[in-house]
């Protein structure tokens, strides 16, 4: 039985996935064997050593101490791409916001108390006030094609826009879903530069902290929409408020709310929306309780933002994974010590990513107790699971 510890509310959908008579989800145990959470800021944690995985039911995962769990030998799963159409969409409704001047529109048409032909009056004289400009023609740039940029850029492309995108890391499933027609940033500076509209989609990290700041916002056209669906930290919130005080920037559309920007006309800010649709809330908790699953119970490594990615499918042999440092003649040590065992490796496979590396084993026998000990104690592992015959 695993003993999951569950933080947030999690979709009924994904704990289903869970099935009873092999999981416990939510447990109270003291020593859980993995954690499924959503927001939840797992840094103020204190999380125990039973911990095998962590699994968030989203994308982002800068609520999860990723680099500690990583030493520990723990894989940080997540289900990038589940929110993908959500925040999609709503990228696509903070450039229409943006350039139709909705909100100011419609707070001055709110605050009107009249009678009907005063009202209709008072309408067509206001109007002008607000008038904004169409999408179609105008330049975007959207920066990180990872599942949601892929979208917003296919999405920009239907709208008529040229469309240019910059991810130095772009996977090769992604360039094949990026429509033919966006066209390919050299750099940061070329995506940026006499772009109309820019939507940022990279995680939040110590190098991506600060990205977007006085210098690509001001090779921008004069009048241009920034928009970040992604996290705060990556755009320069001082710079921001500069670029529209000074009227460079007409409009700052942002899912992550900054103290300093808040009742800035410019400022479209919403309460972190992105992914909160039923549909998304459903689509992140199915993949991230599978991804947890599949790794409790067969040692695979799903949708890992520290490990390298690994779904061996599993035979009739007693199965072992090992977690360890990507150094030089571990899994030749690993192979030696088996074989002073006498156990035969029926099937390997090892992947490393980073510092980081993976292998998954299926063995001919049950590895005793004394080979799992020596194991466990060789220099540059940092974790051993003995997961035993498929039930």
């Amino acid at each position: 039985m695993f003993n999951i510890r569950v933080y947030n509310n999690i979709a009924n959908e994904g704990l289903a996935r869970l099935p009873s008579e092999r999981f416990e989800a939510p447990s109270d145990d003291d020593s859980p064997d993995g954690i499924l959470l959503r927001s939840h800021d797992l840094h103020s944690e204190t999380i125990p050593d039973s911990v095998e995985v962590v699994a968030r039911a989203g994308a982002g995962v800068n609520n999860i101490p990723v680099d500690a769990l990583a030493k520990r030998g723990v894989p940080v799963l997540n289900a990038p791409g589940a929110n993908a159409n959500a925040v999609k969409e709503l990228v696509v409704a903070g450039m229409v916001m943006a350039a139709r001047n909705l909100l100011p529109a419609w707070d001055q048409l709110r605050e009107l108390d009249l009678p009907a032909e005063k009202l209709r009056k008072a309408v067509e004289a206001n109007k002008k006030r607000f008038a904004g400009h169409e999408l179609s023609g105008r330049v975007m740039g959207v920066v990180g094609l990872g599942a949601i940029g892929v979208k917003v850029a296919n999405a920009a492309i239907g709208l008529d826009m040229r469309v240019f995108g910059y991810d130095p890391a772009l996977a090769l499933d992604r360039a094949w879903e990026l429509s033919a027609q966006v066209g390919k940033g050299r750099s940061l500076k070329h995506v940026f530069a006499g772009a109309d509209f820019v939507s940022v989609h990279v995680p939040l990290t110590e190098d991506t902290r600060g990205l977007v700041g006085e210098k690509l916002i001001s090779s921008m056209r004069k009048g241009g929409v920034l928009l970040n669906f992604a996290r705060g930290g990556i755009v320069d919130s001082e710079a921001v408020l500069e670029a529209l005080n000074s009227g460079w920037l007409s409009s700052y559309v942002c899912d992550f709310p900054e103290p300093e920007l808040m009742g800035h006309p410019g400022a479209i800010l919403l309460p972190h929306l992105g992914a909160s649709t039923s549909e998304a809330e459903v689509n992140c908790a199915v993949i991230a309780a599978e991804n947890l699953r599949a790794y409790l119970e067969d040692g695979n490594v799903r949708g890992s933002v520290n490990f390298p990615v690994i779904d061996q499918p599993r035979g009739d042999g007693f199965r072992l994974t090992i977690a360890n440092d990507n150094v030089p003649w571990i899994v030749a040590r690993v192979s030696h010590l088996l074989a002073q065992e006498n156990l035969n490796i029926e099937s390997m496979m090892n992947m490393s990513r980073g510092r980081l590396a993976y292998t998954v084993l299926d063995l001919n026998d049950h590895a005793p107790d004394a080979a799992l000990k020596r194991l466990r104690s060789m220099e540059g592992i940092l974790r051993v699971r003995d997961l035993g015959l498929r039930e």
